[in-house]
């Protein structure tokens, strides 16, 4: 229970629904209770008048007593029915205050946890898998919900009936209330032993029905390869044995579900038994009427349920604490990436590393050995590597998705951490090497840095990504929806409109990481020509493994295991006949191969 008291200040922010839904249920359960008195009313009236009436056998006067004697059993009957009508209305009303004050907490709580991942840095998603941080953000909070919601609910019915009825009970008569009650916490435990096994049991079919979810989409996925190397038998008799896992685990949870009625009815029939036996005996002794008889038999079915739910609240109250730890666990995590001076001012572009070194946390892979470099506002510079010296390592620390762990960055001669981090990367255009578009219209995904641009302003992004015609090709044009991940668009085509979408928001520094990597030297060339003016007036980080995209660059540095190994311009570095001029001559005849 410790872990769940994490969601108290959330009882407490919707504490009305909570103490109407309890008001509610205590209203309920006495109109439940009544009817049970009336019905005790009722079988009294009709034993203590059967032998008034036979003795005016006929006499007119029975026909009298007949219909005084009907019509008070009519009057019992409507109240009964009164009685039902009410309690199914303040039912009505529980679940709307009880149940409804879950799914608002579950709305908040999921609210809380999507926006503190969105806060968190980028190496707690290196650390944690997307399927991992959905399921707590889908089963664990539904899971909670349900002790918000039922757990709560049955629970207070329990506490509620219980301080109502019991001691009523025991008023009456106390022999009959011990026998009439033994039966229900053997229950009680039954149940919670019941239900354990059958979450155990339906844990067991889940993860039997993932794996072979998981075995049928990888083998139609693979279908061209299973026929390549005639592997068809041996695929169907692998489907036929975790078919038959998951069946025999399905099985096995029918035979739990199978005890679970019986064993409630057997252990309410004995109460049933238990209570027409010692009734019986105290109507001898004159201790009780024969209509408290009937009464207890309506009050042990009443108890019946609640007393049951105690077992499966339990179980729902671990399932939820275990849950909620899961929660807690990523909610307790704090983001180390914050604002020191939480400055929101303007910058002009002015980069600058200082003896800067990166260790990634959680690798311990050290990518960056000392950098330093300066770039000025409205400069460009170039950042030249093969895969793993370092290059997208300094995209990832101007945008503040990681701290140095040595040195320091300046924009505009202020130390990095202390400006605004979202002001910050408001300010900067990213185009990243992996693409990521979302399945919207290309005109939102152009939009997505600033979505109150013009029509002229995605227009003219989309221009200097060398999109238009490729656009103009589509039915619907910018408003035709691209597929999970852009998956209607070619790579070439979704590395542009990664593009354009970085220089729709104006930026101050725009960031190129290894951008044009799944274009065409032809579409490269078309890109950088549109970048040149795109480029002036704003600081240009292009980072590359393809030396033909350092051509525009001001300055260029080559990185080699973290390090700068050389730097200048692209004249100067090919003369020196170094790392630079090495790349740049098994690039220039790697395309000459392609074109012969």
């Amino acid at each position: 229970m410790k872990e769940l008291n994490y969601l108290n200040k959330y009882l407490l922010k919707y504490k009305r629904y909570l103490i109407l839904g309890t008001l509610f249920l205590i209203i309920s359960n006495i109109f439940a209770i009544v009817p049970a008195q009336v019905v005790r009313y009722a079988f009294d009236l009709v034993k203590e008048n059967i032998e008034v009436y036979r003795l005016y056998r006929d006499f007119e006067l029975q026909e009298s007593i007949f219909d005084m004697f009907a019509h008070s059993i009519f009057v019992y009957g409507l109240i009964i029915l009164a009685m039902a009508i009410l309690r199914g209305v303040f039912l009505f009303l529980v679940r709307q205050t009880i149940i409804a004050m879950s799914r608002h907490i579950e709305y908040d709580l999921k609210n809380e946890i999507y926006e503190h991942y969105q806060s968190l840095p980028l190496s707690f998603y290196r650390r944690n898998n997307t399927g991992d941080l959905m399921s707590r953000i889908s089963e664990d909070v539904s899971k909670v919900r349900m002790y918000l919601g039922p757990a709560i609910m049955y629970g207070i019915n329990l506490v509620t009936l219980f301080l109502i009825l019991i001691p009523y009970m025991v008023s009456v008569n106390a022999r009959l209330t011990l026998y009439a009650l033994l039966p229900l916490p053997i229950l009680s435990v039954s149940i919670y032993f019941v239900n354990n096994l059958i979450n155990k049991r339906s844990e067991e079919i889940q993860r039997a029905l993932g794996g072979l979810t998981t075995f049928t989409q990888e083998a139609f996925s693979g279908i061209r390869v299973l026929k390549a190397f005639a592997r068809e038998k041996d695929s169907a008799e692998q489907f036929d044995r975790k078919s038959n896992e998951y069946k025999d685990k399905s099985l096995r949870l029918t035979f739990v579900n199978a005890l679970f009625f019986p064993l409630v009815m057997a252990l309410i029939g004995l109460s049933t038994i238990l209570i027409v036996y010692i009734g019986g005996v105290e109507v001898m002794r004159g201790a009780i009427s024969v209509g408290n008889i009937a009464e207890f038999v309506i009050y042990v079915n009443l108890l019946t349920w609640p007393v049951t739910s105690v077992g499966w609240v339990t179980s729902i109250v671990q399932q939820a604490a275990a849950s909620q730890q899961r929660i807690n666990e990523f909610l307790h995590t704090k983001n180390d990436i914050v604002s020191h001076k939480n400055l929101q001012k303007e910058i002009q572009g002015h980069i600058a590393f200082e003896e800067v070194s990166f260790v990634y946390p959680d690798s311990g892979i050290k990518a960056l050995k000392n950098i330093s470099f300066e770039v000025a506002p409205g400069q460009s510079l170039a950042i030249i590597g093969t895969t793993g010296s370092g290059k997208s390592t300094i995209a990832n620390l101007l945008l503040r998705m990681y701290d140095t762990t040595e040195g320091t960055i300046y924009i505009d001669e202020t130390p990095i951490e202390d400006y605004n981090i979202n002001k910050l990367r408001a300010q900067s255009g990213y185009v990243p090497q992996d693409v990521f578009l979302f399945s919207e219209t290309i005109r939102n995904n152009i939009a997505f840095g600033n979505v109150d641009l013009t029509e002229e302003q995605i227009k003219a992004a989309a221009a200097d990504a060398d999109l238009l015609e490729n656009i103009s090709r589509f039915p619907q044009g910018f408003e035709t929806r691209l597929g999970e991940r852009g998956i209607t668009l070619s790579g070439g085509q979704k590395q542009r409109v990664s593009i354009a979408r970085a220089i729709a928001r104006n930026p101050k520094i725009l960031i190129l990481d290894d951008a044009l990597s799944a274009v065409d030297t032809k579409t490269e060339n078309s890109i950088l020509n549109a970048l040149k003016k795109i480029m002036k007036g704003r600081t240009s980080i292009i980072i590359s493994h393809r030396v033909s995209s350092a051509k525009l660059a001001d300055k260029i540095i080559v990185l080699d295991d973290g390090r700068i190994v050389e730097q200048g311009t692209n004249e100067s570095l090919l003369k020196k006949n170094g790392v630079y001029k090495e790349l740049y001559d098994k690039q220039l005849k790697e395309e000459d191969e392609v074109v012969d």
